[in-house]
């Protein structure tokens, strides 16, 4: 079962992760811990193995997000002003000083939030005239979503694995 990575695979489904020996790690550019595998290899009766997520190594998953937008997307999302801004433009389109105007801060400090909103694709300007239109980007929140409800899919899954395995006792 050991495949091109030589070590023991496990559905991603189960999220648990997957196993791959150290060597398969380092073929495949996977940085190994000098401790981990010290560890590992002092233990003889099985051969040494590296287990991580499914969900940190993999990429593109169903959401379709690459790690760089994840990144970019949850630190826009990091800071109350920009939750706040994403929230008035899905429900519907406002000019960045009307943005400006509900905050305590100047129009080039909005101006900066919404940039990082736009960088993380959260939000669409667009010019009509000479007012900078803002919009909410609900497509970038449902995929952002998707990789969450995979997370809570793996946590409600060892959830209910440590619950059946207290119920044993």
């Amino acid at each position: 079962m050991g495949g091109a990575t030589g070590g023991r695979k496990r559905s991603p489904e189960d999220g648990t992760g997957v196993g791959v020996t150290f060597e398969g790690a380092q073929r495949h550019g996977t940085r190994v811990a000098a401790g981990a595998a010290r560890a590992s290899c002092l233990d003889t009766r099985s051969p040494a193995r590296l287990t991580y997520n499914h969900m940190v190594v993999g990429s593109d998953g169903e959401h379709g997000l690459d790690d760089g937008e994840v990144d970019r997307i949850f630190r826009a999302l990091a800071d109350a002003t920009r939750r706040d801004i994403v929230r008035r433009t899905l429900a519907g389109e406002a000019n960045v000083s009307e943005l400006a105007r509900a905050y305590d801060m100047s129009f080039a400090a909005v101006q900066k939030h919404v940039a990082v909103l736009e960088e993380a694709g959260l939000v669409t300007k667009r010019s009509r005239g000479r007012e900078r239109l803002v919009l909410g980007n609900p497509e970038t929140i449902r995929r952002a979503q998707i990789l969450l409800d995979g997370y809570e899919h793996i946590w409600r899954g060892r959830v209910a694995r440590l619950d059946a395995l207290l119920a044993e006792d």
